[in-house]
């Protein structure tokens, strides 16, 4: 929570940071506290009390934020997979193709398209019927151990959210390896040994969080109700829920160092005598 909150003050109030690359971190990062704030705080009842009552509505709420969340993500990803690409692969139309109105309005297709999609899902599950135990074997209400609680037939929720992690969260996939394939064939022509290896560790660290997040979602709802045990829904669930959103501010902002220069200077600003100090000693 506080990597991303620093990552969203930061860009606000820091004009170097107003560019398209730091506009799409912002979102990512409010789609990590959505996440957070979303399943945390049940989560922590039910790792103090080992028990959590909710109520239908509010699993029902919390499945469907969780969802448009993670849709959500997935798209922000694969935009900024391609605003990586426009930088490295075609630097001098950057500027003409990111203007300053797309990246704004490609974000805002991306929750859209998340909060639209999870609907479906949501409209559908309203259309089951609950009657039998109303014990959920989860750290929160997730689709897999929700179904599993259904005494009606839940094969249209199944097939629905199978072909959209198939046709929409699979293409992403395929469209971020696309992007970084061609970045990485765009470093190995770069001369300098030192700035090669530099963006090859970002890229590669990027390209790891985001084939983790693809591949737990494309795990978790290919079948959401079957092929897997609970216990192994658990563990991928965590990766999504906790591991991402404590690890993005790390991986894509903080070892940036033009968000360590933004910290640097407002700290400065707060700390003038500690300045002249330093440019004393300098």
């Amino acid at each position: 929570m506080l990597g991303n909150l620093l990552i969203i003050g930061l860009v606000s109030a820091t004009f170097q940071l107003q560019s398209p690359m730091y506009i799409f971190l912002t979102h990512l990062s409010l789609c990590d506290i959505f996440i957070s704030t979303n399943i945390g705080p049940n989560t922590l009842r039910v790792i103090a009390s080992r028990t959590c009552y909710i109520s239908a509505l509010s699993c029902d709420t919390q499945l469907y934020f969780f969802g448009a969340s993670a849709l959500t993500e997935c798209a922000l990803l694969s935009v900024m997979s391609y605003d990586r690409y426009l930088a490295i692969c075609n630097p001098l139309h950057y500027a003409a193709i990111m203007s300053h109105t797309l990246p704004h309005s490609l974000a805002t297709t991306c929750w859209l398209a998340g909060f639209l999609l999870a609907m479906i899902t949501k409209i559908l599950i309203f259309q089951l019927d609950f009657c039998g135990p109303n014990i959920i074997d989860h750290f929160f209400c997730d689709l897999a151990p929700l179904l599993q609680l259904s005494c009606s037939d839940t094969k249209s929720v199944e097939i629905q959210v199978s072909i959209t992690v198939m046709t929409i969260i699979f293409t992403q996939l395929l469209f971020v390896l696309g992007t970084y394939i061609c970045i990485f064939f765009s470093i190995l022509q770069i001369s300098s040994t030192g700035s090669r290896q530099k963006v090859f560790s970002t890229c590669s660290s990027h390209l790891m969080v985001v084939s983790t997040y693809y591949g737990t979602i494309i795990a978790l709802y290919v079948a959401p109700s079957r092929g897997y045990s609970l216990n192994l829904n658990k563990m991928l669930s965590l990766l999504n829920t906790i591991a991402t959103p404590l690890c993005n501010p790390i991986i894509y902002s903080l070892r940036n160092n033009e968000i360590k220069i933004a910290i640097s200077k407002i700290y400065f600003q707060k700390n003038p005598l500690k300045d002249q100090r330093q440019s004393g000693t300098g």
